[in-house]
């Protein structure tokens, strides 16, 4: 098991832990191009495809299309952003309403939910995702099972990297801020995990605006959520 652990590590239980979804739980980029190129496409333009769409994913649909269109050398301005945005989304929805959606877990993380949750543990999603869509691809996935809450980026006043998602799922979930871990796989992550004073694991993968998540300044790095038990049992 590849891991780095810090000394905020130890010392206090751990009773729920928050995931990120998209570069975390599952590999939705696919999906994200797609939808995006056909938005593009409706408004007579060229989608930047998917290798570049993988470094703009994190920060939710409004800045993936403010990054989009810069990538593109779009000047567009903001009624035309916002028509792009909407076709986004509504192409993104078709895509799970007709189960078109390619989007996977990553290995190990079916086994680390499972694992998870059996020991009693609360699990939550916290994504700058659309709610509606992130609750979708966990049913789509079957991994609802094992999520008790969801906060999507329309959940609450302010998204990630802001702390106010987790302090909100925290709350819900009715477990102290420092009896709970946040897991993900970006900058964003680790922001708002800091701010609410929360420790962060990190997974080594994922998306990270094009940046290597080895390089994030967290409390632990798992290769694996298979791991994961492992390390928030034994410390």
């Amino acid at each position: 098991m590849g891991e780095r652990m810090t000394r905020n590590w130890k010392g206090l239980p751990v009773n729920a832990v928050l995931f990120d979804l998209d570069g975390t739980l599952l590999d939705t980029a696919a999906d994200m191009s797609l939808a995006l190129d056909r938005a593009f496409q409706d408004a007579g333009a060229t989608g930047p495809g998917l290798a570049q769409v993988r470094c703009m994913i994190g920060r939710g649909a409004p800045m993936l299309i403010e990054r989009a269109c810069a990538a593109q050398g779009l000047g567009w301005d903001a009624q035309q952003k916002s028509r792009l945005l909407q076709g986004f989304l509504d192409h993104y929805g078709a895509l799970h309403d007709s189960h078109e959606t390619v989007a996977q877990p990553y290995a190990g993380v079916r086994e680390g939910l499972q694992s998870l949750h059996a020991e009693g543990l609360r699990l939550a999603v916290v994504t700058n995702k659309h709610h509606r869509f992130a609750c979708a691809l966990l049913a789509h996935l079957g991994l609802d099972t094992y999520i008790q809450l969801v906060v999507g980026g329309d959940t609450c006043e302010r998204r990630k990297p802001d702390p106010q998602p987790l302090q909100w799922a925290c709350s819900q979930l009715q477990v102290p801020i420092d009896h709970a871990v946040m897991v993900g796989d970006s900058t964003n992550d680790v922001q708002a995990a800091r701010a609410a004073a929360m420790r962060v694991v990190c997974v080594p993968y994922g998306y990270n605006e094009g940046q290597d998540p080895r390089q994030l300044p967290c409390d632990a790095l798992v290769d694996s959520l298979a791991h994961l038990h492992a390390l928030l049992r034994d410390g």
